[in-house]
């Protein structure tokens, strides 16, 4: 591989690239895409015993790790999770809220990039190439939007559209932004960045905390469509007003919070040296 030239006082450097990673190394994504990154993907879950068989169908076959939080589910979440995939690693929950249990999965994770999705079966998993597509050309956190072009949403009500709508602007003029979407639970980022995100929040305003966060501490933040489903069995825990004035809360006590520098990338390299081929 040739080396990468660059100027120093003037002069020209030649600065030695990292070698490409073995062939048996990568994985096949599809038929022009592989990659030698591994990949963990969250699912938490609390009575979702109806929705698992939809939503671990859609996950790829390539991914390397799922992880499922478990909730206290009084189902057969768990049970049904291991016989869709026996290898699925289970994290019991000892917490309450959707934030403590995607900080208990992202704990457990052990690959290098993390994709986070609902259990609802809103949220595809066919998606999930799109967003480590992203991470792979160089994103550092990669956040699903339904108002992207190619995105939407099947189950997005008035109220809720205009409360995203909101807060999304607010954040925008906040944290110098160009945000599409803010509420809304797809999405993928490198294990490294974990420190930098530090979840410390319960509830559904997760989401905001994640993004507002990587942007404080200038992560290369991509959005990539996405379409959101309807819940296919039961009915969502999610409440529009409580939850809208705990995301306003989260964005404004954030702006008084020192951001964590970002994890550097463990070597300078191309889009190829980084696993993509």
């Amino acid at each position: 591989m040739s080396p990468e030239i660059t100027k120093h006082n003037g002069k020209l450097q030649a600065t030695p690239l990292r070698s490409m990673p073995p062939p048996s190394s990568f994985t096949p994504v599809t038929p022009h895409l592989a990659i030698s990154p591994t990949v963990s993907v969250v699912v938490p879950a609390m009575n979702e015993a109806e929705n698992l068989p939809h939503v671990f169908a859609t996950i790829p076959q390539w991914v390397d790790e799922i992880v499922l939080v478990d909730g206290n589910s009084v189902d057969d979440t768990v049970a049904v999770a291991k016989r869709l995939r026996p290898n699925v690693k289970v994290v019991a929950q000892t917490g309450k809220g959707k934030g403590d249990a995607l900080a208990a999965g992202f704990a457990a994770c052990t690959c290098d990039i993390i994709v986070m999705i609902d259990a609802d079966g809103s949220t595809d998993g066919h998606e999930i190439i799109n967003f480590v597509g992203a991470l792979v050309t160089g994103a550092d956190f990669v956040k699903g939007s339904r108002y992207a072009s190619g995105g939407g949403s099947d189950d997005l009500t008035f109220n809720r559209r205009l409360g995203n709508k909101v807060l999304t602007g607010i954040v925008n003029v906040m944290y110098r932004t160009q945000y599409t979407d803010l509420c809304y639970g797809y999405n993928a980022f490198w294990a490294r960045h974990l420190e930098v995100l530090d979840l410390d929040c319960d509830g559904f305003e997760v989401e905001t905390l994640m993004n507002v966060r990587a942007a404080k501490a200038g992560l290369k933040v991509h959005e990539v469509p996405s379409h959101e489903r309807n819940r296919i069995h039961g009915e969502s825990n999610l409440h529009v007003v409580r939850d809208g004035f705990r995301v306003l809360r989260t964005i404004l006590k954030e702006w008084r919070r020192q951001p964590s520098p970002p994890q550097p990338e463990p070597t300078t390299a191309t889009a190829a040296d980084r696993g993509v081929a």
